[in-house]
């Protein structure tokens, strides 16, 4: 049994940020991650062209600032990551190929044991899961085999050449805008399925003040998006057709990417150079969802068959299933899956949940934002544990727990304040919503005010046990 006061379980932002902070204030960490090599999202994502839609001032702690060569590039990024390893001194803290495949709190002795699936077995007084919510690829199911290359983004293969050949890519959010760009730029042909037109914004320009100035300006740049989410997103539409118009200026092909749903609704994406490639001779855009395969193409639902060498899944990933499959079990015997999948997941300030002791969850529910760096959110949540732990100590407590009435009365919040915003608008159907079509994702308000909760701990909402 290995012993730790904090086990973080995850390696990517928010584990290492979480660690870096708690280290940083006196505490005994020990991080378990499941890959070879830390990183998450940043490391798993290694398709051409994935870079960060927020500005490089902005996508980075606080306490752990980044500075870009560029406009914060996948490798730039990883390497930023690195560093902040490397400067906080984790690396002796992290344990690399190590995938939590129990967690389970013992009442008995007030601590969480963990086993990894090398059998290995941890205890730790407090439990961090920083596990995120994109990491689980999501793949459509197609009627058909295919003897082709078949990739996600998500799970790219470095020695996949697309040179001279044919490709599909299935899915156009965030991933196949920035990836059809480069293989439209050396495929012999680019198919786009399309199942539903983005809106694009054009890319931003970054703030050019020094880093700190900067990292304020962005910052409010970001939050003067909240009002076209949660009212009127007429504004955001304007800008958006406006682009759409200066760079494709054949009307057949406009016409087909005019999105038919409210702006926002789904994620809004930021490009330059997705529409140009778009409008290239070796690109076409199919406007029907693909169903089906056969060994050398691709059929759509129109019942046309698009011949391909390649297929690229750019669609997404099962947020709320990433959320929901944590190891995790509580008191009772209680175990978060079965709890999430009768209510929705669910946490006090996305952050802790009744039934789970001294266990707190970064990236939780209803922690994500639409408009701005998630990373604030992160760092608020991160310095809400560490008030949380301190609390802890302070009572002479052997656990805290937030009680039922106020995890559900966030719950019951989150849902109130999501009426009204474009996530919940008719006709919206998005990964941000669960499949009850509740807003399980995203924190829909301003995020200075979810720092302002998160500032103190509110010990008022939490049980201490002394036994």
């Amino acid at each position: 049994m290995i012993a730790s006061e904090v086990l973080v379980i995850g390696a990517g932002f928010a584990g290492l940020g979480a660690a870096a902070y708690l280290r940083g204030r006196g505490r005994d960490v020990r991080v378990l991650e499941r890959a070879d090599t830390i990183g998450g999202t940043w490391r798993d994502n290694v398709y051409p062209g994935c870079a960060c839609d927020i500005p490089p001032a902005l996508y980075s702690y606080s306490f752990a600032p980044q500075h870009p060569r560029s406009r914060g590039t996948q490798p730039e990024i990883l390497d930023h990551l690195g560093a902040l390893a490397d400067r906080h001194g984790l690396r002796e803290h992290i344990v690399c190929g190590a995938a939590a495949t129990d967690c389970r709190w013992d009442e008995a002795a007030g601590r969480w044991h963990v086993t990894t699936d090398d059998s290995t077995r941890h205890e730790a007084r407090f439990l961090v899961l920083a596990t995120g919510a994109l990491n689980i690829p999501r793949t459509p199911r197609l009627d058909g085999t295919f003897d082709g290359t078949v990739v996600h983004t998500a799970r790219w293969d470095d020695s996949l050449d697309v040179t001279g050949r044919r490709v599909a890519v299935v899915g156009t959010g965030a991933s196949a805008v920035q990836v059809v760009p480069h293989l439209a730029s050396v495929a012999r042909h680019v198919t786009v399925v399309q199942r539903t037109a983005p809106w694009i914004l054009p890319r931003r320009k970054p703030i050019r003040l020094p880093r700190k100035l900067s990292r304020v300006a962005e910052y409010w740049r970001g939050e003067s998006f909240v009002p076209a989410l949660t009212g009127s997103s007429r504004r955001l539409e304007t800008r958006a057709l406006r682009h759409l118009h200066d760079q494709v200026p054949d009307p057949r092909l406009r016409a087909a990417l005019t999105p038919d749903h409210t702006t926002g609704c789904k994620r809004i994406l930021f490009s330059d150079t997705y529409y140009p490639a778009l409008g290239r001779s070796n690109v076409d855009l199919v406007t029907a969802a693909a169903t089906g395969l056969t060994p050398d193409a691709i059929v759509t639902a129109d019942g046309r068959e698009h011949p391909v060498d390649v297929i690229v899944h750019a669609t997404g990933f099962h947020v709320s299933g990433a959320l929901a499959s944590l190891p995790v079990t509580g008191r009772d015997g209680t175990r978060l899956l079965d709890v999430w999948a009768r209510n929705g997941a669910q946490a006090h300030l996305g952050t802790t949940v009744a039934g789970f002791p001294n266990a707190f969850v970064l990236g939780g529910p209803n922690t994500g934002l639409a408009h701005n760096s998630v990373l604030t959110m992160t760092e608020a949540q991160i310095r809400y544990v560490g008030a949380a732990l301190d609390a802890v100590d302070r009572a002479g407590a052997r656990s805290c727990e937030v009680t039922a009435e106020a995890e559900q009365a966030f719950a019951d919040e989150m849902v109130r304040r999501s009426e009204g915003t474009v996530w919940t608008s008719d006709g919206c159907r998005s990964w941000y919503l669960d499949h009850r079509g509740v807003n399980r994702s995203l924190w829909p308000d301003y995020s200075w005010r979810y720092m302002l909760r998160t500032r103190r701990f509110d010990r008022g909402n939490y049980e201490f046990s002394h036994s």
